[in-house]
């Protein structure tokens, strides 16, 4: 199905007035277990953490977004996706590749209509939450 053809069949047309001003996404907070591992592993794949508040709170700043990682007693993230937008589609791979390397799974980036033509692939960490990765193509 060609872009136009997508949007005609999945857009409100005209689109509904918005109730509210959002600017945008500030963040998500995603609460594991293994708290100790996860921070190991997304410091091996991000880098170190741009915010530490004591022990048990680190975050990292993707883009305009901050992602913060705390521990839960009861499990990790169930039924959750975390959706990354990258610069490039070379940024797409190159991120899955890190999040592979460093122990998640995943299938090779393909083109896809996801709200508009996007470079797109996931990734499951080992923890077992969903991460997405997108890219806008022209």
């Amino acid at each position: 199905m060609d872009y136009e053809s997508y949007r005609k069949a999945y857009f409100v047309d005209p689109p509904p007035e918005p109730k509210f001003e959002f600017s945008g996404l500030h963040g998500a907070a995603l609460y594991f277990k293994e708290y100790d591992k996860v921070i190991a592993y997304y410091t091996q794949v991000l880098g170190a953490p741009a915010y530490v508040e004591g022990e048990f709170t680190h975050g990292w700043q993707l883009g305009n977004i901050w992602i913060t990682i705390f521990p839960s007693k009861t499990g990790n993230p169930q039924n959750a996706e975390l959706i990354l937008q990258m610069a490039t589609p070379a940024e797409v791979a190159r991120l899955q590749a890190a999040f592979i390397a460093a122990g998640g799974q995943g299938d090779p980036p393909s083109d896809q209509l996801m709200f508009e033509p996007l470079r797109y692939c996931s990734v499951t960490d080992p923890f077992g939450t969903l991460i997405t990765i997108v890219c806008p193509l022209p």
